[in-house]
């Protein structure tokens, strides 16, 4: 049974961190307001740094929305680990633009970004800063200082499952600076505490040792379905090995299929359902829906931030929509989509695939204007309206209490179907059904949803990730995968700054180092373009 711990303890009776640089961070350890002796004596407090941890993909400091930050420098309202994820993986590609003027907003879409772009150093900072908190945790639970401290019986189980999910969410966020930055600079338990210049690591030994850390841990979490909700267990770090190997030809430049087949197996064997109802997996409840195996969770009163589903649930609502109709105050005017996306949902007459979630009144499906909100479809995804059409829990309707799904079944079933056809081994006739449970679930369970064997391609495969998992930070990933990104093989609306889309340099494929980092640590050395 899913408890909603992580929402129940975020903001109520954390150990205060105090703030840490932007520049340097990974030679940071996040020092407490007592010291981490004090902290790791009483067994009491482990449960509460653990939440902290998680806490840092979804707030920005001590208290919401802004006003006591973990990083100083920069905007805390959108300095958000999740937005900014969000956007670094989805605004460079066909699936989102947006219409503000923020300095280098517009260079996310144009892909002409520089080591100066903010958003991009906000995501740098971010990343090290939960590999900080990461290492200082896993460093103070090792079995010696367990031993030392006196901690035996139920409570030595438990922090060392903690130390497990610890190193799991390590691996997340080295995972996501692999993926987005390539080769940076590297940091464990293992490091002595103080000032020093961390060593850049190759992306392929990154590759290797988040590999490593998620075999090691595999045995030591929580079985699959059986932790408290918003916290990892055994198939979030299946669903993260195979990520991993479904990219590994990008990471190191050996394919690694047959390895995503075999834990996209142990995923898809672990007892997880479809949800039934698309729509749940994104409103206020959706921690009450199937087929989420790991959430960042967020709550209008007790996590209150401008970034995470805050950004996601406001920045799409404008021009002649409803803002009480989404659970909130009023629209950010922001994000939309582009027609590539839209055109990927046939228009026929009958049955039609309900993961079409466009608003169109008063809305040009034709981008002539980036900074005109009325140009381009928002997808009304997002939601603070829970399935029953009750609001969200924050009285001005501000903050909302929709969970990011991070790692979902229907994900893995697109990544099971994929391997497969890149020559993985696996059953073709197993992908074939797990691509049909999803369209007949996208199309009411009306067999018009489902393909023949024949159709089940590639291309089909990366289209119907796109409409399964629009705006799930996906996209950038994806695209580079099927060497769509950058090149000319395919072109959307605004690519490369363009209106009918350009190629851009493959040196694109990664972001650079932020200038500041590079400038602070002469062990850092610039990627490849920049």
């Amino acid at each position: 049974m899913k408890t909603n711990y992580i929402k129940s303890i975020l903001l109520a009776g954390l150990m205060a961190f105090t703030t840490v640089s932007c520049v340097d961070d990974l030679d940071q350890e996040p020092p407490y307001e007592v010291t981490s002796a004090s902290v790791y004596r009483d067994f009491v407090n482990y449960k509460q740094v653990l939440a902290k941890i998680y806490a840092g993909y979804a707030l920005t400091g001590q208290q919401g929305p802004a006003g006591d930050p973990d990083i100083l420098g920069g905007d805390e309202g959108f300095s958000s680990y999740l937005r900014q994820y969000w956007q670094l993986q989805e605004l460079p590609t066909d699936e989102a633009v947006i219409g503000w003027g923020d300095v280098g907003l517009s260079d996310l879409h144009e892909m002409d970004w520089t080591p100066n772009n903010q958003f991009i150093t906000a995501m740098f900072a971010r990343i090290f800063y939960q590999v900080s908190l990461t290492n200082e945790f896993i460093r103070e639970t090792t079995d010696a200082k367990l031993e030392e401290r006196g901690i035996t019986g139920a409570n030595l189980e438990l922090a060392k499952e903690y130390r497990a999910e610890a190193r799991f969410l390590r691996a997340l966020s080295y995972w996501h600076a692999l993926d987005l930055f390539g080769s940076v600079p590297f940091v464990t338990e293992e490091d002595e505490v103080g000032a020093f210049f961390p060593e850049q690591i190759s992306r392929e030994e990154l590759f290797n040792y988040i590999e490593s850390e998620l075999l090691a841990i595999e045995d030591e979490l929580v079985p699959a379905r059986q932790n408290e909700y918003g916290r990892a267990d055994q198939a979030a770090a299946w669903t993260l090995l195979t990520k991993l190997y479904l990219n590994a030809e990008v990471y190191t430049g050996e394919e690694r299929y047959a390895d995503a087949v075999t834990y996209a197996e142990k995923v898809i064997g672990a007892g997880y359902e479809l949800e039934e109802n698309y729509e749940n997996l994104f409103l206020a409840d959706n921690n009450t829906a199937d087929g989420i195996i790991f959430a960042i969770a967020f709550d209008g009163l007790r996590t209150q931030t401008y970034g995470g589903t805050t950004y996601l649930v406001h920045a799409p609502v404008g021009g002649s929509m409803d803002p009480a109709e989404f659970g909130i105050d009023g629209g950010w005017s922001g994000l939309r989509t582009t027609e590539q996306i839209v055109d990927l949902f046939p228009t026929t007459t009958g049955v039609i695939d309900e993961r079409a979630m466009f608003y169109t009144e008063g809305q040009a499906e034709v981008i002539n204007d980036i900074t005109d909100f009325t140009d381009g479809y928002p997808i009304t995804k997002y939601r603070n309206v829970t399935s029953t059409g009750e609001v969200g829990s924050h009285p001005g309707r501000v903050f909302v209490d929709t969970d990011f799904p991070m790692f979902r079944l229907a994900d893995v079933y697109l990544m099971y179907a994929e391997a497969v056809l890149r020559g993985g081994g696996g059953d073709v006739g197993m992908a074939l059904e797990l691509v049909n449970a999803l369209r007949e679930r996208a199309y009411n369970d009306d067999v018009a949803g489902r393909i023949s064997a024949n159709e089940l391609t590639l291309d089909f495969i990366l289209d119907e990730r796109a409409r399964e998992l629009s705006w799930e930070a996906q996209r950038r990933t994806d695209l580079i995968r099927f060497n769509k990104f950058t090149t000319d093989n395919y072109l959307w609306a605004w690519k490369g700054g363009v209106p009918t889309g350009t190629a851009v340099p493959e040196f694109r494929e990664i972001y650079p180092i932020p200038t500041a980092d590079i400038l602070a640590n002469p062990n850092l050395e610039q990627n490849p373009g920049y």
